[in-house]
């Protein structure tokens, strides 16, 4: 189970690679800025949530700029690469309890924890990517992960 969620997480990188120069083609519109931004954030803080370590300075919203994505991408794959390998067939299963933005507490398991983090994304960069149509980019790139899956085997 450890490694599919590897998998997904590289996954999730690569799009949001994709999205993010896609945003940088389209003349970098706010809207999707700060929707990637909130993915971004999100990110962040179901790390913080599922290792129960607070983050200094995490928002839902942040008011970050397209300049620092790249960075953050990188930095968000690699703390949850590190936090998957500290998980095992027992504990991948556990129940995480955290409040929500509005301070009411939740209780999950962090395998769906972490499904939904990949699927949060993926709802977002379609977002982001009409968004980047309305904006007048003619093509997307290629995010789902069949194609993904398609590149890495090829």
């Amino acid at each position: 189970m450890k490694d599919h969620f590897f998998n997904l997480f590289r996954y999730d990188r690569y799009a949001n690679l994709q999205i993010l120069e896609a945003i940088f083609e389209a003349g970098k519109p706010q809207n999707a800025v700060k929707l990637m931004a909130h993915l971004l954030g999100a990110q962040q803080i179901w790390l913080s949530r599922c290792t129960e370590i607070q983050l200094p300075g995490s928002s839902i919203w942040p008011d970050w700029q397209a300049v620092q994505f790249k960075y953050i991408i990188e930095e968000n794959h690699v703390a949850w690469n590190d936090f998957l390998a500290t998980l095992n067939n027992e504990n991948i299963y556990r129940s995480v309890t955290y409040n929500n933005s509005k301070g009411e507490q939740f209780q999950n398991s962090l395998v769906n924890i972490l499904t939904h983090i990949v699927n949060h994304g993926t709802h977002h960069r379609a977002q982001i990517g009409l968004m980047l149509k309305q904006a007048g980019l003619e093509k997307l790139p290629s995010t789902d992960y069949i194609f993904y899956i398609r590149e890495q085997n090829s």
